[in-house]
């Protein structure tokens, strides 16, 4: 388990396991998102295990996957909304954590400079320069 915060409040991932969740819990985070469609992986790390296994522990578990190469708004909004629903630190985990760090910083546009939203990631790894465009474009409609 390799966890990555971008904020206090939110960490990205890369796939993560069932065996996993009491550290991720006892780290203090309270919501996972998955963003990791069930077809890139084995059955024991899809969804419904993945999600018993994180409500068994009494934490919030939240699947919105991401297609690599084809992300949408509607992932970016279910993002945004389970961030902000969310009452404590959130994990969302992908393969690399990087398409975790693309939702995050499109459900922040307008919120954080895109400098942040670039620069923050760039930390990990995660090379996020290429958005740019879109993340201005989405900070002048918020």
């Amino acid at each position: 388990m390799d966890i990555r915060p971008l904020t206090p409040d939110y960490a990205v991932s890369p796939q993560i396991e069932p065996g996993d969740l009491p550290a991720i819990k006892a780290a203090g985070y309270t919501t996972i998102i998955d963003n990791r469609p069930d077809g890139e992986i084995p059955a024991h790390l899809h969804t419904d295990p993945m999600r018993q296994a994180a409500e068994a522990l009494g934490l919030v578990f939240i699947p919105n996957p991401v297609i690599g190469g084809a992300l949408t708004m509607a992932n970016v909004t279910a993002q945004a909304e389970a961030m902000a629903a969310a009452t404590g630190p959130v994990l969302a985990y992908c393969a690399s954590g990087n398409r975790s760090s693309i939702v995050w910083a499109l459900a922040n546009a307008g919120k954080r400079p895109v400098d942040e939203l670039v620069g923050i990631p760039a930390r990990f790894g995660y090379q996020l320069d290429h958005l740019r465009p879109q993340l201005e474009a989405l900070a002048r409609e918020a």
